[in-house]
C-alpha cells in the first residue's frame, strides 16, 4: 500500500510524526512525504523534523509567503506533478491548512483515494479560511479519520452517511504525540530561571488578533494585568513581536516574556509546567487539556466544543473584560477524561485501516 502524506504547517509535522512512527512497524505500508513549504522558516520547520525523528520529506516544494489563492494554486500544480510520478494508492492530509486543501484537490482530480486526518471539525465560522479548507476536504475524501464523537456527529448532521465514504472515530493523533514525547520535553534556554507553576503559556497568531490594532491592544493590555500575578511566556514570531512594539505598547516593568518560536519538545515542557494557557491556536487548546491545564481561548468560537462543555476551555475573543474575567475565575482542572480524544492509539487505528483496504 503506497501512501503519499502531504504536510506544510508546524502542527501537521507533529501529527505526521505520530503516524509515521507507527507506519514503520508495518512493512505493508510505504509512505512518501511531501512538504509544501507553507511554513518554510528553518527555526519553525526544520527543527520539528530533527526533534521528532520524522523522516526527511521526499519532496520539499518550497511554496509559501503568498496569498491563500497564490499558495493553493501553486501547491496544486506541484503536488499533482509528484502524484503523477509516485502513483500512490492513497493521499493522506491533515487538518485544515492551504496545503491540506491543495493536496485534496490534486488527489481527487487524479482519482487517487483521499484520507483526511482530523476530519469533521467545525467552527461554524465561514470567515475562517480553515473552515473552508476542512469542509471541502471532508466532502471529497474517501476516508474520514475523526478525533472525537463530536466530529463524527458533525458529519452525520451534514449528510455524510449518504456518501460513499468511510467515517472512523480513531481518536486524536495529537494525544498519541503528547504521550510519546512527554518524557523527551526540554526547557527553553530563554526561561532557565522560570519555576514550574509560576507562569502562563500564551500564543497569538490569528490575523483577527494580530492584524487588528484594537484587538491586539485589548489582548496585550489584559496580559499586562495577568502578568502582575503570573509571568506570561509568549513564544511569538519576530514579525508579530515587532508589530506589538510598533503599536505603542510599553512592556517595561511587565512580566511578559516574548521569545522566538519554539520547537515541539520545548512547547511540551511549557504545557507540562505552566499554570494555565491563553491562546488563539486550535491545537494548543487540546494540548492544554492533554496536560490537565485550563485554557482561555482568544476566539469567539472553537472546533473543540467538547472542551467548552467540559468546563476547561473559555471563549473570550479579544475582549479585555472577558479575558480578565476568565482569568479571575479560573477553576481547578478536574480529572482529564481521556475518552474525549481516544486512548493514544489513533495512529495504529489509521495504519490498520490502510492494511485492511489492501486485504479487501
Amino acid at each position: 500500500m503506497k501512501i503519499v502524506t502531504v504536510i506544510g504547517a508546524r502542527p501537521q509535522f507533529v501529527k505526521a510524526a505520530a503516524i509515521s512512527r507507527v507506519f514503520r512497524d508495518y512493512p505493508q505500508l510505504t509512505e512518501t512525504i511531501i512538504h509544501t513549504g507553507q511554513h518554510f522558516d528553518s527555526n519553525m520547520s526544520d527543527i520539528f523534523f530533527e526533534e521528532l525523528d520524522i523522516p526527511k520529506p521526499n519532496y520539499n516544494l518550497g511554496i509559501g509567503g503568498g496569498t491563500h489563492g497564490e499558495n493553493t494554486g501553486r501547491m496544486i500544480e506541484k503536488i499533482e506533478e509528484v502524484l503523477l510520478k509516485e502513483q500512490p494508492d492513497w493521499v493522506m492530509v491533515y487538518g485544515d491548512t492551504d496545503s491540506t486543501l491543495a493536496a485534496s484537490i490534486a488527489a481527487k482530480k487524479l482519482h487517487v483515494s483521499l484520507a483526511h486526518v482530523e476530519a469533521g471539525l467545525r467552527s461554524f465560522n465561514m470567515k475562517m479560511p480553515e473552515e473552508i479548507n476542512r469542509i471541502v476536504t471532508d466532502r471529497i475524501s474517501n476516508a474520514l479519520f475523526c478525533p472525537t464523537t463530536t466530529a463524527v456527529n458533525n458529519l452525520r448532521k451534514e449528510g455524510f452517511n449518504s456518501f460513499d465514504v468511510s467515517i472512523l472515530n480513531v481518536g486524536d493523533v495529537m494525544l498519541d504525540a503528547s504521550l510519546y514525547y512527554q518524557s523527551a520535553a526540554k526547557k527553553n534556554l530563554n526561561v532557565k530561571d522560570i519555576k514550574p507553576g509560576s507562569f502562563c503559556l500564551c500564543t497569538i497568531h490569528r490575523a483577527d488578533n494580530t492584524a487588528d490594532v484594537n484587538s491586539l491592544h485589548n489582548i496585550i493590555n489584559a496580559l499586562r494585568e495577568i502578568s502582575k500575578h503570573y509571568t506570561v511566556i509568549l513564544p511569538i514570531h519576530p514579525r508579530t513581536a515587532k508589530k506589538i512594539r510598533e503599536s505603542g505598547l510599553d512592556f517595561s516593568g511587565d512580566r511578559i516574556l516574548l521569545i522566538d518560536p519554539v520547537g515541539y519538545l520545548e512547547m511540551i515542557w511549557f504545557l507540562d509546567n505552566c499554570s494555565f494557557v491563553i491562546t488563539d491556536s486550535g491545537g494548543l487548546q487540546k494540548e492544554a487539556y492533554f496536560f490537565n491545564k485550563i485554557c482561555i481561548t482568544l476566539r469567539n468560537e472553537t472546533e473543540w466544543t467538547e472542551l467548552v462543555e467540559a468546563g476547561v476551555n473559555f471563549l473570550v475573543g479579544s475582549n479585555y473584560d472577558l479575558i480578565l474575567e476568565a482569568f479571575k475565575n479560573l477553576p481547578s482542572f478536574k480529572q482529564r477524561q481521556n475518552q474525549l480524544y481516544g486512548n493514544g492509539d489513533a495512529a495504529k487505528k489509521i495504519a490498520n485501516f490502510f492494511i485492511n483496504q489492501k486485504i479487501n
